[in-house]
């Protein structure tokens, strides 16, 4: 049965109560508000409710906006009528960009750092989802592509890339390797395609783009042509360290390859030259 309108726009309410929560590293329950919201839905299911939960998520991604961590964004839905209450409610509620700028502007500590040893986990899935078209985004600031941009997140990120790759070398018997691991995008700059110089457990060069997000694993990435060319002409040593839920409990997956071997890509700028 299709969820009514009242229904959307209720559910739609509770999911950015949790985000805001979340997002200003409050605490949420989403079983609470799952319970909370069945007696005023039309016998939906808790996986229901769990899955139009993951739809808004998928809505937000598309808007290039933050959603919730743990809300695999999820495509398959009435997007016309999701679409609109999305748009709405950030329409009557404009203070709620403000949450997204601290989001993507301000870096707190991690509030646990487990060992090395527990952080890796496997990548997501390419999810040859279809484009979401909007007639009209309510926010027009891409905060998913501001927070990537924020310089101390990144060098943050970019510290415990290199922790962990001295880790990786030491426990596999190349501690000699370690200690010849460079931080190239901070002692050299930005502009070289990547960010660590790494070594293969053979000595060749490894060569490592670090990106980090305060979201959870299903958060796209942002590249530059420099860096996509670099991963093309070095694809067999090119590794992308993707760091995420850095705020919480920070965990990593890796991949190697070209960008195009193992994720979608979708041209966001382009550049007019008189």
């Amino acid at each position: 049965m299709d969820w009514t309108d009242i229904e959307v726009e209720l559910i739609v309410a509770d999911y950015f109560s949790m985000l805001i929560d979340e997002l200003n590293h409050v605490p949420i329950n989403k079983a609470s508000h799952r319970k909370a919201l069945i007696p005023l839905l039309n016998n939906r299911s808790n996986g229901s409710i769990e899955f139009k939960h993951q739809n808004i998520s998928a809505v937000l991604l598309g808007m290039e906006l933050p959603f919730i961590t743990g809300y695999k964004p999820r495509f398959n839905f009435q997007k016309e009528m999701l679409i609109s209450k999305v748009q709405k409610y950030l329409l009557n509620h404009a203070n709620i960009e403000l949450v997204f700028s601290d989001f993507a502007d301000q870096v707190a500590r991690p509030k646990e750092i487990r060992p090395f040893k527990e952080w890796l986990v496997e990548p997501p899935i390419v999810d040859q989802r279809e484009t979401l078209q909007f007639a009209r985004k309510p926010i027009k600031i891409n905060y998913l592509e501001r927070e990537q941009n924020n310089r101390l997140l990144g060098l943050k990120g970019e510290e415990l890339a290199l922790q962990y790759e001295r880790f990786l070398l030491t426990s596999s018997g190349k501690g000699f390797l370690a200690d010849q691991v460079e931080w190239v995008s901070k002692e050299q700059g930005d502009g070289l395609g990547f960010d660590i110089l790494s070594r293969n457990s053979n000595g060749t060069d490894k060569y490592i783009e670090v990106k980090t997000t305060k979201l959870g694993k299903e958060a796209p990435f942002f590249f530059s042509s420099n860096e996509y060319s670099f991963s093309r002409q070095n694809a067999a040593h090119y590794h992308l360290y993707r760091i995420f839920d850095f705020v919480n409990i920070p965990k990593i997956f890796i991949l190697n390859g070209s960008f195009e071997s193992f994720c979608t890509i979708e041209p966001v700028n382009y550049k007019g030259i008189f």
